[in-house]
């Protein structure tokens, strides 16, 4: 009630000058039913004058409460001075340390968590390095066994995949303070993401075929560029086809992974690239995780790289235009 009647103070100054005292002097100097155009002058002029202050006096908070892009700092009117621009600005200064408070806590909890899975995924890695040591060495020994332990084998890959999906995307909440920006051969790139799923390749007996130029030069970050093709192949032997291929081709600025197999849903692919979304394939694939795509599009979108996803006619392509980053001249 209080800051009701300060608000409204100008208001019942005016009328009473209006309405009350200028009626009584007109009056007393020349009646006023001599002068009523001249006191609806009066009173119209006083009205304007009211308003033109009132308004000088709360410009701000009109031009602050119209301000399009509204952020933590924009909050606050500078130096107020109606009684209601003082409350607001006051609410305004209480919400905004609330936020920062609220802000600092939450970064507090992701960094506490981002610590958490990279110090779990290096404990693992561990234990997951000599399994796979001890796999590699029995292979010769045993060969009687050799089968048991290809399975043994492929479920580390697994694991070994799945661990580094997580401290990629741990690591991807910071992904702007970890870019490098740089010439990249994109061939050597895919080269070495082949290298590293070779094994993959000739589980699902599915095989690359690469045909990139060796002269083909981006600009980009090279470990998450090759993160991003890693996401990418991976789901393309993944859910692709026996013995078949996943063509991989440059061609006028756009990188094209393609591979035949179970094509994905109208309705859905939008929506693959959601976190932990999986779609009709992941009640398939039970090592679908939600993850890879999200990535995929997180980087290439910090990155700055545009992407399209089709899938149609049992065939589905991935494209990363790199038009706005390449050179084609050869590195020495």
């Amino acid at each position: 009630m209080k800051l009701f009647l300060r608000d409204h103070l100008s208001f019942i100054i005016l009328y009473i000058i209006s309405f009350i005292s200028l009626p009584i002097v007109i009056q007393r100097l020349d009646g006023l039913e001599n002068h009523y155009a001249y006191f609806v002058f009066l009173s119209l002029t006083f009205l304007a004058i009211f308003l033109f202050i009132r308004y000088v006096r709360r410009k701000k908070m009109y031009l602050h409460l119209n301000g399009k892009n509204m952020t933590t700092d924009s909050l606050l009117i500078y130096q107020p001075a109606a009684p209601i621009e003082k409350e607001y600005a006051a609410q305004m200064q209480s919400i905004q340390s609330l936020l920062l408070s609220k802000e600092a806590e939450h970064k507090a909890v992701l960094d506490e968590q981002q610590l958490l899975i990279s110090h779990a995924v290096h404990q693992m890695k561990t234990p997951l390095s000599v399994i796979q040591l001890l796999v590699q060495s029995n292979q010769s020994k045993e060969p009687g066994l050799l089968v048991e332990w290809l399975k043994v084998k492929a479920e580390c890959d697994k694991l070994n995949f799945s661990l580094n999906q997580l401290l990629t995307y741990s690591r991807s909440t910071k992904l702007l303070a970890d870019l490098k920006i740089e010439p990249v051969p994109l061939k050597g790139v895919i080269q070495e993401v082949v290298n590293d799923l070779k094994d993959y390749f000739i589980e699902e007996e599915i095989f690359p075929k690469i045909t990139i130029q060796d002269d083909v030069w981006i600009y980009s970050d090279r470990k998450w560029t090759k993160v991003v093709i890693y996401q990418l192949l991976s789901n393309a032997v993944k859910y692709g086809e026996k013995q078949s291929s996943v063509m991989i081709h440059y061609d006028n600025g756009q990188l094209l992974i393609k591979n035949k197999g179970e094509t994905i849903t109208a309705n859905e692919i939008n929506r693959v690239f959601e976190l932990f979304y999986t779609g009709t394939k992941g009640r398939t694939k039970v090592e679908a995780t939600g993850i890879g795509l999200y990535l995929v599009k997180k980087i290439l979108s910090t990155l700055n790289h545009p992407y399209k996803l089709y899938s149609a006619h049992h065939e589905t392509t991935f494209i990363i235009d790199f038009s706005g980053n390449i050179e084609t001249a050869a590195k020495g």
